[in-house]
């Protein structure tokens, strides 16, 4: 068993996420997602779709990234 990072959960079906060289355990993907996720700069909501990334800053879509001033972003439907 391994303990979530997060809740604190020792927990027999955890999981590891391996990302950046760095090892994350988890008991539920929840956690993963609370810990993990990229946060829009503009609204501030959790990112846990595609997102998009403009020169290195981080938004739900491009609404939010037009908002903040960035030109020329399209979301693709």
């Amino acid at each position: 068993m391994a303990t979530c990072e997060v809740c604190g959960n020792d927990y027999g079906m955890s999981f590891e996420v391996h990302a950046q060289g760095a090892v994350h355990v988890f008991d539920c993907f929840s956690c993963a997602i609370h810990r993990m996720a990229p946060i829009c700069e503009h609204c501030r909501v959790q990112i846990i779709g595609q997102g998009v990334e403009v020169e290195g800053h981080w938004y739900c879509g491009a609404h939010c990234a037009r908002e903040e001033g960035r030109a020329g972003i399209v979301d693709r439907v």
